[in-house]
Formats: structure tokens, C-alpha cells, sequence
């Protein structure tokens, strides 16, 4: 349930005094968050802040209303005229912020761009063969086969303009893991609610009104302004000095102090995202290049799930906000089984005698990666998790690293095990996790599965969910591949994610459980 609590009391931090003060302006929204914004290329990366900050100024073919239910966005409508084709009806009189004209040649070279092999995020289309041109106004996407969830992958796929991308030499996308840059990276032509007017990785980003968006807006604003504030307590510190309108998310150990506070306010809900652990799948670890790979046997893995004590890091670290759980994805989400939520027990004792048992009564060397700036108190959880597994014999390296450099490394498979947090987004659906983690590498599959591992039953159920349009057919399969990945042992799933941003009580900001600030639906009064 959402709870609102009203806040404020001047708070003075040396660190602000680095950070020059401005005076409150009308109808601008400042807002800050631990990190930035990767690229502004959509097609270089893939972590959904990026997406977010993405969607306040390039639109999609369709999008998700206030209820996160799909409604048309560019296209005002679409009928399946084939098993493998769909048809869509183009928004008219459309004009990108360059001024150029929205036209069915921009969806072309936008699903061209996306599922180009250079494409960080051609998963997101893995079964788009290719756009057609009908006329200016209709597009026909071609499909390898039937499949039920296009649309919600649609909602992550952003417009951009043909003649712009052919003017600055963009028309190959860039992508961060592979360190290709290109005039998009830093620089945005959309058709969306607001314009890029500046962007400066990791310092500062400012966004305006576009005054000829397409759609009736619902939010006042003229100026969104957006810092990156890596340091919880300058986060924090800069609302409640009144320097910062809103930030996203709240550090859990602030919200009693922030929500007993006038002026200010907590909103906190239920997420969607699942934060967990993941394992490299490669015959030997970069922390034990001569030595066989510990992971690829099953006692290991389950070893370290039952060295990690989830109860603990739910009451201390996360404050009682998360939910502990033991499978892939939420509740909510298409593909859910109950019956596996829940986590190997915390036996530290049966953990060292399956290690014996898989010949390592030592324990072994691992890396284990991390962000400090991505998922919430990301780099105490897992300086907590290289403890407990430290005590049943386990040496661990732990880097923690900003998220701007762990991403590239973690996609291309440079650390042992690592940790991610998945909102099934773009589509909302189990099969985001099984089409994009569980699946091998190939073919448009596996783009968040950067550790070689290859499971046939995993790809096979990957491959006939996609094409699979009996709905009570295909959860069957997600939940079959989620009993798969919970009787390997594939990963470690941790906990279910809070939901907590706190803004100065003039602002209106609608929340959404998967995590996106949505600042076309806000007010600044």
C-alpha cells in the first residue's frame, strides 16, 4: 500500500557547500539520483534508468498509460495481417524536435538500427526479421513467427529520425559494452514530451518542454534538471535544503528522518525488480584462470545461496523494506510460481559440506562485481555477501565500480559473478527473463546471459514461449524454465526491490512499479 508521509527540517552538510545553490524556479522539476543516464544512443545500452531517462524525450510506437496498460503512442493503431506480420497505422503531422516530419521511413531505420548486430539491445527484438514500408503513413513488421508479446516490447523501442541519423553518420548504433560511440550518444532528436538541451555524463542534464508534442500533456513543467548524486547523504542533504525538488530512490536508513520532516515527502511502493546473483559459465575464473571453474558444478552454486543469510540483509541492510525470494521474477508478472518463492534456507554448515562434497573442502578464489550506484544500498549488500561466504571458505575479490563501467565489463563476461536486477522490462513479462537471461547467446536471445552458460532445455522453451499464442500454454513454459533455473541453482535470487522517492511536498509525481520517473504526468505547484 502507498504510504505518503509529509517532511522537513533544514539539514546543513559541508559537502553542499560544493554544490552551488540555486534560487527554486517555477515549473521546473530538479530531481536527482545516485546515477546518470549511460548514453543517450538507445540503442548502446540496455539498464532501464537509461531507458527511463530516454523516454522523457524520444517516443515509441506504442506506450504504457498510467496504469501501465499498453495504448497507442506514434502508432495510433495495428492488426496482425499475417502469423508473421503485423500492420501498423502511423500518428499523423507528427514532427520530430529537429522539425523534421515523423514518417514510416523513421520506424524502418529505428527496427533496422535496433536489430543490427552492433545493438546492445537487439533482444528487445529478437523476433523482428525486418520494417516494411507501406506508405508514408504504414509499416508492416515482419516476424521469424507468431508471437504474442510484440507490442510489449515495443514499449522500449524509441523513434528516432532517419534523415538526422543520416545527417550526423548514425545510422549504426552505438553500444557501450563494445565502446562504440556515435553523434547520438550524447545528443537526442526525439519526438517525446521534452527536448535534450544538454547533457554531461555523470555532472548535469537538462531537458524543455517541447511545446509541439504531439499529445495533450498533463504535467505544467518547462525545465526538468537532473544531477546525478552519487553520496546518499549529499542526496539527501540537497532535498532537504531545498536545492533539489525530488529524488529517486530514497536511501533506506533516511526515510524516518526524511519523512519526519516538513515540507518533504516519502512515497514508497512495491517494485517489480528482482535483484540477484549470476555466475560466469566459462571453464575457468578470471580470479583462477588455471584451476577448473567452481560454478559449473551445482553443489557449488547451491553452497553459496546457502551461505548467504537473506534474513539479515532484509533487516539490516534493506531495513525491512525488500521481500526475500527465491525465483526470477515478481508476482505481478506473467510466469510467476508461487510455489518457488522461496529461498534455499541459510544452513552455513550443509553450505560447507556441499563444497566438500564438489571436491572444494578449502573453498576456492572468486571475483564478485558490483555497482554502488545502480539498485538500492547495491555495494553494503554486497560487501555483506563476500563475508558470509568468506565464512564457509570462499576468498572473494570484491569490486564495487559506478554503473557506467560495471554494465560494459559485466556483458562482456569479464567478472566471475556478478550481480543484476531485472524489472522484465520492456515487456512486463516472465519471458524477458527467459528470452533474455536463461537463453544462450544467439540469434537475438541471451543478451543479458554475458557468462556463456547454455542450457538446451532453457533455449528450447525460450523458442516455443516466443511463438506460443495458448497464454495458459506459455506460462507453462516460464514457469517450467523458473523450476529449471531454481533446481540448478543457475542464480541467487535476493530480494524483491522497495519503492521509495521523496519530493518537496509541491511536487506531483506519480509512482510506478516499475521504477520509471514519468515527469509528462507531473506538476510542480
Amino acid at each position: 500500500m502507498k504510504r505518503t508521509f509529509a517532511a522537513a527540517a533544514a539539514v546543513a552538510v559541508a559537502a553542499l557547500a560544493l554544490m552551488a545553490a540555486q534560487p527554486s524556479a517555477a515549473q521546473t522539476l530538479r530531481w536527482s539520483a545516485p546515477g546518470d543516464a549511460v548514453s543517450f544512443d538507445p540503442n548502446a545500452q540496455l539498464d532501464s534508468f537509461t531507458q527511463n531517462v530516454l523516454s522523457m524525450v524520444y517516443d515509441t510506437l506504442v506506450r504504457r498509460d498510467r496504469k501501465l496498460q499498453i495504448e497507442p503512442g506514434l502508432a495510433t493503431s495495428w492488426e496482425v495481417v499475417a502469423p508473421d506480420r503485423w500492420r501498423f497505422k502511423l500518428r499523423q503531422g507528427v514532427k520530430f524536435h529537429g522539425g523534421e516530419p515523423f514518417t514510416a521511413d523513421d520506424v524502418v531505420t529505428t527496427v533496422a538500427r535496433t536489430i543490427d548486430p552492433g545493438s546492445r539491445n537487439k533482444g528487445n527484438l529478437a523476433t523482428v526479421v525486418r520494417a516494411e514500408k507501406v506508405d508514408d503513413y504504414t509499416v508492416d513488421l515482419v516476424l521469424s513467427g507468431p508471437y504474442p508479446l510484440l507490442l510489449n516490447d515495443l514499449t522500449g523501442i524509441f523513434v528516432m529520425s532517419k534523415t538526422w541519423l543520416q545527417a550526423h553518420d548514425a545510422i549504426k548504433p552505438g553500444n557501450t559494452s563494445t565502446g562504440v560511440t556515435t553523434f547520438a550518444s550524447n545528443k537526442a532528436n526525439g519526438t517525446g514530451p521534452f527536448k535534450l538541451e544538454s547533457y554531461e555524463p555523470d555532472s548535469r542534464t537538462v531537458m524543455t518542454v517541447n511545446e509541439g508534442w504531439w499529445d495533450k500533456p498533463e504535467h505544467n513543467l518547462k525545465r526538468i534538471e537532473f544531477r546525478p548524486i552519487k553520496s546518499d547523504a549529499t542526496r539527501v542533504a540537497a532535498l532537504l535544503s531545498g536545492e533539489i525538488d525530488m529524488i529517486s530512490a530514497v536511501p533506506l536508513q533516511d526515510i524516518p528522518r526524511i519523512s519526519s520532516t516538513n515540507g518533504v515527502k516519502v512515497v514508497e511502493d512495491p517494485s517489480l525488480r528482482l535483484i540477484f546473483l549470476g555466475f560466469d559459465w566459462k571453464p575457468s575464473l578470471h580470479a583462477a584462470p588455471n584451476e577448473k571453474n567452481p560454478f559449473l558444478d551445482v553443489r557449488v552454486r547451491q553452497a553459496l545461496w546457502h551461505a548467504i543469510d537473506l534474513d539479515q540483509i532484509q533487516k539490516r541492510i534493506m531495513r525491512g523494506k525488500s521481500r526475500n525470494v527465491g525465483t526470477m521474477v515478481a508476482p505481478p508478472v506473467p510466469g510467476y510460481v508461487a510455489e518457488l518463492d522461496k529461498p534455499l534456507p541459510y544452513d552455513p554448515a550443509l553450505a560447507k559440506k556441499l563444497l566438500a562434497d564438489a571436491g572444494y573442502p578449502n573453498g576456492f578464489k572468486t571475483g564478485l562485481g558490483c555497482t554502488n550506484d545502480r539498485y538500492i544500498a547495491d555495494e553494503q549488500i554486497c560487501l555483506a555477501i563476500a563475508s558470509m561466504w568468506t565464512r564457509v571458505g570462499v576468498q572473494v575479490d570484491l569490486k564495487t565500480e559506478s554503473k557506467a563501467t560495471y554494465f560494459p565489463r559485466q556483458d562482456r563476461g569479464e567478472l566471475d559473478s556478478w550481480m543484476l536486477g531485472w524489472a522484465t522490462l520492456p515487456p512486463m513479462d516472465g519471458f524477458s527473463v527467459l528470452s533474455a537471461i536463461f537463453a544462450s547467446r544467439e540469434g537475438g536471445y541471451g543478451g543479458s546471459n554475458p557468462g556463456g552458460m547454455s542450457i538446451k532445455a532453457m533455449d528450447d522453451l525460450a523458442r516455443k514461449a516466443a511463438v506460443e499464442l495458448d497464454e495458459t500454454k506459455r506460462r507453462a513454459m516460464l514457469a517450467e524454465s523458473f523450476k529449471i533455473a531454481k533446481d540448478q541453482a543457475l542464480f541467487i535470487p535476493l530480494h524483491q526491490q522497495p519503492l521509495a522517492w521523496a519530493m518537496k511536498t509541491n511536487v506531483e509525481m506519480p509512482q510506478f512499479a516499475d521504477e520509471y520517473v514519468r515527469p509528462w504526468f507531473a506538476k510542480v505547484n
